[in-house]
């Protein structure tokens, strides 16, 4: 579908209407009738009268008080950090794979374009991204090694073949992939744990992480979420057929990737109101279809959760790969195998920690690096960025996600502050 999309983009001829049905699985509801019109012209490769989105200033008051801030943060010895760009409630981070524009998610309603044109590694534009298009928490983005930028949101999944090439004009190539209120089921759509991630693996699938309403479920919720994949991961192939639940047993995953042995790893935030430093978050590791990660059963590493303690775990329950700060909200992660920085960071993982929200002492706001041993365990987690808190107690940011530029510098989001950070290596 993929290969057979992009050739005609490319020949610039009309998709043959037998085709287009198979990428797009149904319209919208009809409350979004208005902006479903411009989804569907640009699924048959038609012009909307959709404007150009205005650019976001890159200079000025906003940028001066963020690259303040920025003087305060630490990094080891030989790295820097630097404003890369000014972007809204910015938080996962997809870099396209030819020329590395940014196509940056949102809990909002807005997807954002990152170029910079003179590669002197600030960005010189930022403007949204399918102006035409009504997003409902656009938070997940992640591009197929073609080119295919697969969006998720809170309850649908588009695609947009060649993106970095189409995504300067209003009018871009579009599929359905999963319709709107397909991903979950209508009735389990909610305010709490709905910005979804997601990556494309070495199987060409999409996998997409699907946190739960809940703090801890109850008990008659769980048959539904493992049947759709609601606390858990799922994944899809790349027109959107064969949907699988992967894995389940997990609160809320807002971070994953795939590592060179082909093992999908992924953070857990865990349950709140057990105290300041209980239960710890998790960094996980999943190797085949069908593993169970404890929750609800536990509420993070082996502590378990007070509504199920009187009920039998999984006795084939995965155990995390490592115990992370109580609390932090690890969110976005990353492996690093890029070149620049020392060989001691590579294939190992950058962690986003967001921050604690009701700890009586705030912790997180920071990235964190788990270095990983030649058997491919953990071998430590440490903070590698850390200055976003405060000993007030005070967030100057939160970091959201984490990236790997083509350069091999390391990009860090930033939903608070509004922007997008530009680590690098120059020892």
């Amino acid at each position: 579908m993929r290969s057979l999309l992009l050739a005609a983009l490319f020949a610039g001829v009309a998709m043959p209407a037998a085709v287009l049905p198979a990428l797009a699985q149904g319209a919208a509801p009809a409350e979004t009738k208005a902006k479903t019109d411009d989804l569907e012209k640009l699924e048959g490769f038609h012009s909307t009268d959709t404007q150009a989105a205005a650019e976001i200033p890159q200079t000025g008051r906003r940028a001066d008080a963020i690259r303040k801030n920025l003087s305060k943060i630490k990094l080891p010895d030989g790295f820097k950090i630097d404003l890369y760009a000014v972007v809204p409630d910015a938080r996962a981070i997809a870099v396209g794979p030819n020329a590395g524009v940014l196509f940056v998610g949102t809990r909002k309603s807005k997807i954002y374009t990152v170029t910079d044109r003179d590669k002197d590694r600030v960005a010189d534009e930022v403007r949204p991204f399918a102006p035409g298009i009504t997003f409902k928490i656009p938070n997940g983005v992640c591009f197929s090694k073609d080119g295919v930028l697969t969006v998720v949101e809170q309850n649908r999944v588009l695609a947009f073949p060649a993106a970095e090439f189409f995504y300067e004009n209003p009018d871009v190539a579009a599929g359905v992939l999963v319709k709107q209120g397909a991903l979950i089921p209508a009735s389990e759509e909610s305010f709490n744990h709905t910005a979804r991630v997601c990556r494309v693996g070495p199987d060409g699938k999409t996998y997409i992480a699907l946190g739960q309403p809940y703090n801890v479920p109850p008990a008659e919720k769980m048959d539904l979420y493992n049947k759709t994949g609601i606390g858990g991961i799922i994944r899809i192939d790349a027109d959107g057929k064969n949907r699988e639940v992967y894995a389940t047993g997990i609160r809320n995953s807002v971070g994953m990737d795939f590592n060179t042995d082909k093992s999908l790893w992924f953070t857990d935030n865990q349950v709140d109101g057990m105290g300041d430093d209980k239960p710890p978050g998790e960094l996980n590791r999943a190797t085949k279809a069908g593993e169970n990660f404890g929750f609800p059963w536990f509420g993070g590493g082996s502590v378990r959760t007070v509504e199920y303690k009187d009920q039998t775990p999984p006795a084939d329950a995965v155990a995390p790969q490592a115990e992370l700060p109580p609390h932090a909200a690890d969110l976005g992660m990353t492996f690093y195998n890029g070149k620049q920085f020392p060989a001691a960071y590579k294939g190992g993982i950058f962690i986003a920690e967001h921050g604690s929200w009701n700890r009586t002492e705030p912790v997180g706001a920071r990235v964190m690096f788990a270095k990983l041993g030649a058997d491919g365990k953990v071998e430590s987690v440490k903070p590698f960025a850390e200055g976003w808190l405060t000993g007030d107690g005070e967030y100057l940011g939160r970091p959201v996600d984490v990236a790997v530029m083509l350069d091999g510098s390391l990009l860090v989001s930033d939903d608070s502050a509004g922007a997008i950070y530009r680590i690098s290596y120059e020892k």
